[in-house]
């Protein structure tokens, strides 16, 4: 299935959206000061803590140099890989001979197999049928389908299909909207042992139970952890940074999580675990590692990393310190709109020649 994003629930710590990343952790060099970003917030934010951490600052405050970044859970990531093949079909049943073939990529030779089986009841044709559908993989893509062989699936227990189905009854469009269905069909398939239905479900408690239902999410995160659905992973990291549903607040453990989600390519945690490598939180504190995080993620374009990244090469942190590549990133940082005054006020005070330099290097740069 290609990736969707039905279930846009922007779950945030400290009363600050995910697009809201203010200044460093406590013992931040002083000079890493970092803009609120300007990405655009994600649809229909939800924020389960009206009140923020004591010692941050309101989100549309000026970025305070010992406040930690809003921690914050993404937008949910359903449906971000396709559907094992196989997966709804043991070896040696009606299906799989089906399976394989989508497997090799044979989509109508795979609808052929499993079209009439799936007519005689067999729960793992429907489901494939749906994917097939769903994906438009050797015949137009057709939703309506889709969701009529995933529904019938569903209900027969199929996990896949219950966490497939369960997202179109959240987006409305193929069937009708049903949000009470589509969450006990996600904590089916999330028991059942579907990853991101875990991840999906856990999100939901906490959205229906904004102060009690971290605990319970814990052990959904966990499970999809586990399983390295890197979003469940981040949110992980920020419950123990915060304590919430656990016992306490753990860094260590924070840490642990944050790094797993960034080598997982998860773009936030790349960037907090950049800034808590240089500012020592959660472990011994490693600059370059974290310049290298952080360069990394600038590099690829995000706003928030390129500021950083300017203030890094500008007081020589994490890497030596270079004017002309500072400046080149100074420029890329305001055309994002994410500079600060602290580095417009330093790329003025450089001779012409520097200046101008800058802005050739930074119209050489191409991100990605």
């Amino acid at each position: 299935m290609r990736p969707l994003r039905l279930l846009l629930v922007a779950l945030t710590l400290g009363g600050v959206s995910a697009s809201v990343v203010r200044a460093q952790e406590t013992a931040a060099p002083p000079s890493l000061l970092v803009s609120p970003s300007i990405e655009t917030p994600p649809p229909a934010p939800f924020s389960p803590f009206p009140e923020a951490p004591a010692g941050t600052a309101p989100a549309a405050a000026v970025a305070d140099p010992n406040a930690a970044p809003a921690p914050s859970f993404l937008p949910t990531p359903v449906a971000t890989a396709a559907m094992p093949a196989g997966s709804a079909a043991p070896p040696g049943s009606p299906a799989a001979e089906a399976y394989g073939a989508f497997q090799r990529g044979y989509y109508l030779s795979a609808m052929r197999l499993a079209e009439p089986l799936a007519n005689l009841g067999d729960p793992a044709a429907q489901t494939l049928l749906g994917e097939i559908y769903a994906r438009g993989l050797g015949v137009p893509r057709d939703e309506k389908e889709a969701a009529r062989w995933y529904g019938i699936a569903a209900k027969a227990g199929v996990a896949e299909a219950q966490f497939r189905y369960a997202l179109m009854l959240i987006d409305g469009r193929a069937v009708e909207r049903d949000d009470a269905a589509a969450r006990d069909l996600m904590k089916a398939a999330a028991d059942a042992g579907n990853p991101l239905a875990a991840f999906n479900y856990g999100q939901m408690l906490i959205q229906s139970s904004p102060t009690g239902g971290f605990a319970e999410a814990l052990g959904y995160f966990r499970k999809a952890a586990g399983s390295g659905v890197p979003d469940a992973e981040y949110a992980l990291s920020q419950l123990y940074a915060y304590g919430r549903g656990t016992e306490r607040a753990d860094d260590g453990e924070a840490r642990r999580w944050l790094t797993e989600a960034a080598r997982s390519g998860h773009d936030t945690a790349q960037i907090e675990l950049g800034i808590w490598l240089i500012n020592g939180r959660g472990g011994a504190a490693d600059p370059r590692e974290g310049f290298r995080w952080l360069k990394g993620a600038a590099e690829r374009g995000n706003p928030i990393a390129v500021n950083r990244v300017a203030h890094l090469y500008k007081d020589g942190i994490g890497i030596a310190a270079d004017r002309l590549e500072a400046g080149k990133w100074v420029v890329l940082a305001r055309r994002a709109a994410n500079s600060d005054a602290a580095l417009d006020g330093w790329f003025r005070s450089l001779p012409d020649g520097d200046q101008k330099a800058a802005l050739e290097a930074a119209n050489r740069f191409r991100s990605g």
